[in-house]
């Protein structure tokens, strides 16, 4: 006979199984096909499809960690979607991985089911670790850092090469709405880049000589002038 606490960690398994299988139809509703479903939450948040499955993870995550206070919390039917396009919704400054890491984070140290609050002041802190705003505060920065660019005091490196990457002219240019998503695009990819160890540097155009050459005398000029005809008729 099997003993009980073996059959309670192969259970524990398969609903881990179960439940990373499960990730990207997280947010589906029970009435609309998966696909379709999943494609109407990203369109009703705004949010891409990294922002879909990294809530879908961080739930499935916090179902394992705290099994009972979680079905407490959300014993009432729909309770888990409504719940999952809020926090999309609150955690939709930060990078997923800035998501995912804070969860861990949290999970780890915190003994009972965590709030969206806490959630998300552990993504400020994950992020001030590496010295990175958050994105709409990149965003603000790029755009009202001063000309020259380079020469600015930045936060940090990503909001420049994020600015960079988007378009001084551009970001000056065009309404939040329409040219926000892109930079955000850009920073969140130079987040997960200095997450992952990299060190991003700002390149400093050279200045130019603060003197030009010195000027040739007349008769230089006339010699070189000489040596250029007889090439020429060469």
């Amino acid at each position: 006979m099997i003993p009980h606490e073996t059959r309670s960690v192969s259970s524990l398994m398969k609903k881990a199984d179960t439940l990373t299988n499960n990730v990207a139809r997280g947010l589906v509703k029970k009435t609309g096909s998966a696909p379709a479903a999943a494609a109407a939450d990203r369109g009703a948040s705004g949010k891409g499809h990294d922002h879909v499955d990294a809530i879908n993870q961080v739930f499935a995550e916090l179902e394992l960690a705290y099994h009972n206070q979680y079905h407490k919390a959300y014993a009432q039917e729909g309770s888990i979607g409504i719940a999952k396009k809020y926090w999309l919704e609150c955690l939709a400054p930060f990078a997923p991985a800035i998501i995912l890491r804070a969860v861990r984070s949290v999970v780890k140290t915190q003994q009972y089911l965590p709030s969206i609050a806490t959630i998300i002041k552990a993504c400020e802190n994950a992020l001030e670790e590496h010295g990175l705003p958050a994105a709409h505060d990149a965003y603000v920065q790029a755009c009202c850092a001063p000309h020259p660019k380079a020469e600015h005091t930045w936060s940090h490196p990503a909001v420049y090469l994020a600015g960079k990457a988007t378009g001084w002219f551009e970001l000056e240019n065009n309404p939040e709405n329409r040219i926000y998503p892109l930079f955000e695009s850009h920073y969140r990819k130079l987040c997960r880049r200095v997450l992952a160890g990299e060190e991003l540097v700002i390149d400093i155009p050279k200045a130019l000589p603060e003197h030009s050459a010195k000027k040739l005398s007349l008769e230089e000029n006339k010699s070189r002038m000489a040596e250029l005809r007889k090439s020429i008729k060469k």
